[in-house]
């Protein structure tokens, strides 16, 4: 794939793949929720407001906000650990914690990683910094891992929370968070953020940024009224946008074509089964009057 890649950067004369499926600060698009996600991220760090949330549906660029926020950190020397395998026990949660922030302890006792943890916290407090714990796909964690989030939470000295605690995930962790027996957690979240998918404005300028961080500023690949139609069919969801568009060259590509027409839209879509709109409530009819005709009871009996 690889390879078929640099044939195609080549075709197009790009510089790099401008719809890789890979989260790359580099080709962020800075539309202005995204801008505000970021804000609230950085602020919650700088205030060191303790517990920080960031929602939003799968694909619409949660990984690369963070991302974003982890090259803010390393230019500011701010001390970060970063989880990412949130299908983990309490006590695997504590080592890898340990193991990302290179506490010198004993990684498989409790009492060891906190008390490091905490001599770690306090030293950067002291030169006026402060430390960042990042957990993704914060909707998978057990509630005894929350728990221990939440006691991590608690270290802190006058000036403020020693760890600031940035957790994001679907929408189904806010959910999760209004359980009876993760109230005291909810009750300590000072920001949140959700993030939404684009409307067809942020889409047709996602598309063309992209184009342009890869090398084409002016692209003419896709037209706007293609953009419309991706727009449509992706439901604005960068993730789904990048693999239409990035099939879409694809098939521009093997037909030796710098022109994407709809017909070829209407070839990966249907390869990559999306269903939108009118085409969900067609898809709909059909299976109704298929169950139909077959005698079938579609509603249950």
């Amino acid at each position: 794939m690889s390879q078929h890649h640099s044939v195609y950067r080549a075709f197009f004369g790009f510089k790099d793949d401008p719809f890789s499926l890979s989260p790359d600060p580099a080709f962020l698009y800075r539309s202005e929720q995204h801008e505000e996600a970021l804000s609230n991220l950085i602020y919650g760090v700088q205030a060191r407001k303790g517990f920080i949330v960031l929602t939003g549906e799968v694909g619409t660029g949660k990984t690369t906000m963070l991302e974003c926020l982890r090259d803010y950190l390393g230019q500011q020397h701010v001390e970060f650990a970063f989880v990412f395998n949130s299908r983990i026990t309490g006590p695997e949660f504590l080592e890898m914690v340990a193991w990302d922030f290179d506490v010198k302890c004993d990684r498989k006792s409790k009492p060891e990683i906190l008390a490091a943890l905490n001599s770690m916290l306090i030293s950067q407090a002291e030169r006026g910094s402060t430390a960042v714990l990042i957990v993704d796909e914060a909707h998978n964690l057990e509630w005894e891992v929350l728990e221990e989030i939440r006691l991590l939470g608690n270290l802190e000295n006058r000036h403020g929370k020693l760890l600031q605690i940035i957790m994001a995930g679907q929408p189904e962790f806010d959910r999760k968070l209004d359980a009876p027996n993760l109230r005291n957690l909810k009750q300590r979240i000072v920001l949140r953020y959700n993030l939404s998918p684009f409307n067809d404005q942020d889409t047709a300028n996602y598309i063309n940024s992209r184009f342009a961080t890869a090398g084409m500023p002016h692209q003419k690949v896709l037209s706007p009224e293609l953009i419309i139609e991706i727009h449509r069919r992706s439901q604005g969801i960068p993730r789904l946008i990048n693999a239409i568009c990035d099939n879409l060259l694809l098939t521009a590509f093997a037909d030796a074509s710098k022109l994407a027409t709809p017909d070829m839209l209407d070839e990966v879509t249907n390869d990559m089964r999306l269903e939108w709109g009118e085409r969900r409530r067609s898809s709909a009819r059909a299976r109704f009057a298929e169950g139909a005709s077959e005698g079938s009871t579609v509603f249950g009996s």
